[in-house]
């Protein structure tokens, strides 16, 4: 069922999924709500990365499973945090560059996509799920209004890695990161969150959200490695207040 309702003069067309296999947990069971908004202001987007959603294209998705609740928003805390010793070493790799942009497809961004998730599919028995150029432009490039960048990475000249974030009032919401498989040596992953904290100090932003926090979830639970962190501890409606700790 979809329904209607209007914050702050935006149309928000809302709707649920139904009971599904988790993707996350063996033998579970996931529901997710969405919000779809054209154009999202930046205010709206902070509120609602504030309040556990997540943005894709003009999407806004957030679980809301009835006899589980195993996925917890995570924020790291920018100014307290200190990196691990292997963190360290990671960041301090030569060869790598990367230049921000607006978010965009080529034929270098779905390559990449295609190896990253087919390695993935054989490393983590992900779900495979392939992508055409409009896919993939209604996931990750429409909707980012301003506030949403493409960081790319490279080594050594060669396109290996993108990085997709938005930047908010109070810090970073990390969407989604893939990389040329061919290339999991230097943890490219690690290294583009470590930039995001950079980014973040920079701008003098106090967080970044990179999603949610599973414990028994081998891909959602290396957000606990960045510490300091906070946990949301409710489902809030926008005009509750989320409650971190």
């Amino acid at each position: 069922m979809h329904e209607r309702t209007t914050h702050h003069q935006y149309d928000i067309i809302e709707f649920s999924t139904l009971q599904t296999r988790c993707v996350y947990l063996d033998g579970r069971l996931m529901k997710m709500q969405y919000k779809y908004i054209q154009n999202c202001p930046p205010s709206l987007n902070s509120t609602l990365v504030k309040h556990g959603w997540r943005r894709f294209g003009d999407y806004f998705s957030r679980p809301k499973c009835e006899e589980c609740s195993e996925c917890q928003s995570l924020r790291i805390n920018v100014k307290k945090f200190t990196p691990s010793k292997s963190q360290r070493r990671i960041f301090r790799q030569k060869g790598i560059t990367f230049k921000i942009c607006e978010p965009s497809v080529s034929e270098e961004h779905l390559k990449i996509y295609e190896k990253y998730h087919r390695f993935m599919q054989k490393k983590r028995g992900w779900d495979y799920y392939g992508l055409t150029e409009e896919s993939y432009k209604d996931l990750y490039v429409k909707g980012f209004s301003g506030y949403g960048k493409e960081v790319r990475y490279y080594y050594k000249n060669r396109f290996v890695g993108v990085d997709l974030i938005d930047f908010l009032d109070d810090g970073i919401s990390s969407n989604y990161f893939y990389y040329d498989p061919n290339f999991s040596k230097y943890s490219l992953g690690t290294y583009s969150m470590l930039m995001q904290i950079e980014f973040a100090k920079e701008k003098n932003l106090s967080w970044i959200y990179p999603g949610y926090f599973v414990k028994d979830c081998t891909s959602l639970n290396y957000k606990a490695f960045y510490k300091p962190y906070q946990l949301l501890r409710n489902l809030p409606d926008m005009d509750e207040e989320p409650i971190w700790i």
